[in-house]
């Protein structure tokens, strides 16, 4: 098996060796696992490409490169320069540091990967690690993504559904915040909300006296309704979401139509 990996945390983040320990699970001895991840730190970029400006990509070693670009831009980098057109088998993004989980979702550069590789039509995995006080007092913080993750991995494409059509499936897996013995399974899991939970910034003065802007996040582990993402993964099940891009709201069509006449 030919496997794609990327993240959005970097090529040197530790949650990428992680995954690289994971892919070479799963594409065996007689497989390949070609990296091509962000030369720097990508969170929050979601599903942006750089499609006004070049990216520089850099050969690290073999099968291994590391992209001036978002996660999406990697997937294409690898599908249409490193592998020359060469289709992988599989495509997986992460592991992240902390949850892609609930609103998180929408703003994730490791879903984004996973995004583009299925609207290329490649069967598509992004895989976060829920961080915690659990996880604070671990040695390997990782731990339950690296003890867990090819099993899940072998799961999905053993069980899993995966369809051919327009938008894809492809799926988001959010590991628990606790250690490797603690993780009770996997749970199928709608993706959550957190209620009273928002990005915003927050105003600092340099010493030259300009203002600048930081991004602030709110709190993770208020739970989301029963049986969807975060509420799973804080009881210890390692969370599996199907998910598609198309973003259209299809349950209020009939309604809207009606309305519109």
């Amino acid at each position: 098996m030919r496997i794609l990996i990327t993240n959005d945390d970097g090529i040197n983040a530790p949650g990428l060796e992680v995954l690289t320990e994971i892919a070479t699970e799963i594409a065996g001895p007689d497989g390949e696992v070609w990296t091509v991840a962000p030369a720097f730190e990508q969170s929050g970029v979601g599903h942006a490409i750089s499609y006004t400006h070049p990216m520089m990509i850099a050969r690290l070693a073999p099968r291994r490169y590391a992209a001036e670009g978002s996660p999406a831009d990697c997937v294409l980098a690898g599908l249409y320069d490193v592998l020359e057109g060469g289709r992988p088998d599989l495509v997986l993004s992460g592991v992240n540091r902390g949850n892609n989980a609930a609103e998180n979702v929408l703003y994730s550069g490791t879903v984004g990967g996973a995004m583009e590789a299925a609207l290329q039509g490649l069967p598509a995995i992004a895989l976060s690690q829920f961080m915690g006080p659990a996880t604070q007092e671990l040695f390997d913080p990782f731990e339950a993504a690296r003890v867990h993750g090819a099993k899940v991995v072998r799961a999905l494409l053993e069980k899993g559904i995966w369809d051919k059509g327009d938008y894809r499936l492809f799926y988001n897996v959010n590991f628990p915040p606790v250690g490797a013995s603690a993780v009770k399974g996997m749970k199928i899991a709608a993706q959550g909300y957190r209620t009273d939970t928002f990005f915003g910034v927050e105003p600092h003065i340099s010493p030259s006296g300009r203002k600048f802007l930081w991004i602030t996040g709110g709190p993770q582990h208020l739970p989301t309704a029963p049986g969807t993402d975060v509420a799973v993964n804080i009881d210890g099940y390692v969370a599996i979401t199907p998910m598609r891009a198309d973003l259209t709201a299809h349950d209020t069509m009939d309604e809207l139509g009606a309305r519109f006449g």
